[in-house]
């Protein structure tokens, strides 16, 4: 089954939640969660997505190197000016996802036009 979903004018959060929705099958009644549905979710337009002056200011996004200082920070709005609009829902709604071996297949069902 195949889901598209216009990101044109909305906000990125309220569009990651009802993507990973979709990707883990919860709207499903054969709902299971030790399963991935076979579902592809195609979002278009991301880069027409309304991100908030303040948040693209304040919001960090972190990773680490798992070496003793590394810690990286990078804001939102150098994310968006170095991969693009994309990454910011790519990055929510994987964060939205359950944190064990289904994430990075489910993660792979979602397709995101610029």
């Amino acid at each position: 089954m195949k889901y598209s979903i216009d990101a044109k004018g909305k906000v990125p959060g309220r569009i990651a939640t009802e993507v990973a929705v979709l990707l883990m099958g919860k709207n499903r009644t054969d709902f299971a969660r030790n399963k991935i549905p076979d579902i592809e979710v195609e979002v278009s337009n991301a880069g027409a997505m309304s991100l908030d002056a303040k948040k693209m200011r304040d919001k960090r996004y972190s990773r680490h190197s798992l070496y003793p200082g590394g810690l990286t920070l990078e804001s939102m709005s150098h994310v968006v000016e170095k991969k693009g609009a994309r990454e910011v829902l790519r990055r929510a709604v994987y964060g939205m996802l359950p944190k064990n071996k289904l994430r990075p297949r489910m993660m792979k069902n979602l397709k995101i036009n610029e």
